[in-house]
């Protein structure tokens, strides 16, 4: 008697992602259309954004690009707006969108510098996670991408650290919101990762000794098929060779 084959766990699950023209997004944009996955892939760069699409998607049509400024309220409403009528539900949220400020101390930092790190990489994760949830339901998962930094300390990175470290606030408090609901909150912590973030940071970083993107999207995969009893919390990356 042949054994009844069993549905992958992500197969036909639908995700959003923002950021997912590049980096850690794109790398998990494609890890999920690879285990069966429908991806909704949101920047602020048209261009990007319709090459990565096509990228990833290939003859499956399986990402759906779509512009969007974390930042505006009405641009993050129009988009989940767009995925509602698309898709209908939302299974897996990716809070990946995300900027970073060149390496000064906290004296020589423009306030515009702070404002626009502050806005996309903390206000923006809260309007898009207010938006998403009416269209979440038991199972789902929220994964908020925030750097090593929402844990360390690193000179020259104050509104970066402050966004990072505000957002794992955010996270652990929503976590704790949706635990009766059933919707799983991850905060991935990803260390060095060779994406070009670095060319604003630290463009003489020592790039071949940092993990890549798609290790980071590999061990989020392993996060989001974990029996739906079980969740894991926090995911920590980190290089074996140690670089920040």
């Amino acid at each position: 008697m042949k054994r009844k084959a069993v549905e992958p766990l992500l197969q036909r699950k639908v995700a959003l992602i923002t950021g997912g023209n590049r980096g850690i997004g794109l790398a998990i944009a494609r890890a999920l259309i690879a285990e069966g996955c429908d991806v909704m892939i949101a920047a602020r760069e048209e261009s990007t954004l319709k090459r990565a699409a096509k990228e990833i998607g290939g003859n499956r049509a399986r990402a759906i690009p779509v512009v969007c400024d974390v930042r505006d309220l009405e641009s993050v409403e129009a988009m989940l707006a767009a995925l509602k009528k698309r898709f209908g539900r939302l299974d897996i949220l990716v809070n990946n969108a995300g900027i970073a400020h060149p390496n000064l101390a906290v004296a020589q930092l423009p306030v515009e510098s702070w404002t626009e790190v502050m806005a996309t990489n903390l206000t923006g994760m809260f309007l898009v996670t207010r938006a998403a949830l009416p269209l979440m339901n038991r199972g789902g998962a929220i994964v908020n991408n925030l750097s090593i930094s929402a844990e360390r300390v690193f000179p020259g990175s104050s509104a970066y650290t402050a966004s990072k470290q505000g957002a794992l606030g955010f996270t652990n408090t929503l976590r704790e919101e949706l635990r009766e609901q059933g919707i799983r909150v991850v905060a991935l912590l990803p260390g060095a990762t060779d994406t070009a973030i670095w060319n604003t940071f630290w463009p003489d970083a020592p790039r071949k000794k940092m993990m890549s993107a798609h290790t980071v999207a590999e061990a989020l995969v392993h996060a989001l098929t974990l029996p739906p009893e079980s969740t894991l919390e926090e995911l920590r990356i980190l290089p074996t060779a140690g670089v920040l």
